[in-house]
């Protein structure tokens, strides 16, 4: 066997080599890598130079960019003129190319880098001989990642060779490691547009699911390559069953409503969409108001808080049948009455960094994306216009939680809402008006009174009936874009209630 090895990353590399060389593996290794197999590991090894006859050029950037190293990768043993041209230029072939890439995310993803210190992170011998090894995965197992190392040395111990099974395996792993990489590097320097011509992007996998949408269905997580956040980093699984596809969908949307507040909050979801949020003076207050809002639709939650879970309210959770509970922390004793239930699956986040603001949403359609902007920001106070009425602090501080949460609820949105807590959600009807009927008749099966409720609505009324509804309910506050046709009309019949109503000026649809 001969085995080619150039790496930036020398994690895994001595014991890697080392098992290589017991098995009577000739190596072949550029520069760095030459030295530290010799300098540091103590092997005999062949440097690029002496093979090709020519030292490295240009401070590095070539030495591997050579006849004798690629016709040794790309050769075909089972051709006859391959062979022949091997022969005729005394070339002897590779087995094993061993390569990782210079870190061109990493260093381009840091604070204040310098053009021209990301540029110098483009690989371009790596690549190729890695791509050549690929091509060549008949006659050549290429090795990219230090997790493979151990695998690959424990089937050449045990059989001798490499089987063509797992030398196709880790050419598709390859070749997908120079498309993420060619990927990370077109998107650097596509950066400059919100919308490149060409959209190119790349995920690697955190977590195997387990199962889709449905039990019939594989599922998988993937995060976004470059991404500074992303839904599981920096997150332990402490207690619980496997993550599911819709675990995730559910954690995503409480997690990017969870950062709508900064005094402690909670937020309950079922099927990606808030059934309970909650602001109060204490998290466990705010997990109390929030399941008031519709404990019926809480059964089988994702739930959300923003400050670690206290023992009192830990008690509480485990009494409720929860399906992710995810918290910044736990008190021993809350994680001893929620490890009770064996199915709740505990998530502790210790991520403290923001979300990228720059992050684009994706929305799979056949055969295709749709690429927008995310929707991040809420209006503030001082751009909306109040149409008729005069809220008081009380009642802005309910239209503007109102608000907030409605831009988390599947269009059409409608939330009800009381002292900073939801008390009727309805949405995802094809008509405004069901969704106002079934946030006004949620509210009343759980007890709540909607007198001098607030309304928040994700896009403009076209007409007075929708608002007329919760004005009859005792709503006395409405939040919502404007805009529409007939807005003076809406207007009319909130003022004839001596009701209140801010116009934002932007709508929050989410489909």
């Amino acid at each position: 066997m001969r085995a080619l090895i150039s790496v930036y990353d020398k994690t895994g590399l001595q014991d890697f080599a080392r098992g290589l060389a017991d098995l009577g593996c000739e190596l072949v290794a550029s520069g760095g890598t030459a030295d530290f197999l010799e300098h540091e590991v103590g092997l005999d090894v062949e440097r690029v130079e002496e093979l090709t006859g020519v030292a490295e050029m240009l401070s590095g950037r070539v030495k591997t960019l050579h006849p004798r190293i690629h016709a040794a990768i790309l050769a075909r043993r089972d051709n006859a003129d391959d062979v022949a041209d091997l022969n005729d230029q005394e070339i002897r072939p590779f087995d094993i190319v061993c390569v990782n890439l210079y870190p061109f995310s990493e260093v381009a993803g840091r604070y204040g880098v310098r053009e021209e210190e990301a540029v110098e992170m483009i690989d371009v011998g790596g690549p190729s001989m890695l791509r050549g090894a690929a091509k060549n995965f008949a006659h050549v197992a290429p090795v990219c990642r230090p997790e493979q190392y151990e695998s690959v040395l424990a089937e050449l111990r045990e059989d001798g060779e490499l089987s063509l099974a797992t030398r196709r395996d880790l050419a598709a792993e390859a070749f997908a490691t120079t498309a993420a990489y060619e990927t990370a590097i077109a998107r650097w320097f596509g950066d400059v547009e919100a919308f490149p011509k060409t959209l190119v992007t790349a995920f690697d996998k955190v977590l195997d699911l387990r199962y889709g949408e449905n039990p019939h269905q594989r599922g998988a997580y993937y995060a976004e390559q470059g991404a500074r956040v992303h839904l599981l980093s920096r997150v332990e699984q402490l207690h619980g069953k496997e993550l599911s596809l819709i675990n995730l969908l559910d954690l995503s949307a409480a997690r990017l409503l969870l950062r709508e507040f900064a005094l402690p909050a909670c937020v309950i979801i079922k099927h990606a969409n808030p059934c309970g949020v909650a602001v109060a003076g204490t998290i466990e207050e705010a997990y109390e108001r929030a399941l008031a809002s519709d404990p019926v639709s809480a059964f089988g939650m994702v739930c959300a808080v923003n400050r670690p879970v206290s023992a009192a309210l830990g008690e509480a959770l485990g009494e409720r049948f929860v399906d992710v509970l995810f918290a910044p922390d736990y008190e021993a004793q809350a994680l001893e009455s929620l490890q009770r239930k064996e199915a709740i699956r505990i998530l502790h986040d210790r991520e403290r960094r923001g979300f990228a603001r720059g992050e684009r949403d994706f929305k799979r359609v056949l055969g295709g994306v749709l690429v927008q902007d995310r929707d991040w920001d809420v209006d503030d106070r001082e751009t909306m216009q109040v149409a008729c009425g005069e809220p008081d602090e009380a009642s802005w501080g309910d239209l503007v939680f109102a608000w907030r949460v409605c831009k988390h609820v599947g269009s059409n949105a409608i939330v009800l809402a009381k002292d900073l807590a939801t008390i009727g959600i309805g949405g995802g009807q094809t008509s405004r008006v069901d969704s106002v009927r079934i946030a006004l008749d949620k509210a009343r099966e759980h007890g709540h009174d909607l007198e001098g409720a607030v309304l928040a609505s994700d896009a403009f009324f076209p007409f007075a009936d929708g608002p007329q509804a919760a004005l009859d309910a005792g709503v006395t506050g409405i939040i919502q874009p404007g805009g529409a046709k007939r807005d003076d009309e809406v207007a009319e019949a909130i003022r004839a209630a001596g009701a209140t109503m801010v116009l934002t000026g932007r709508r929050h649809f989410r489909h």
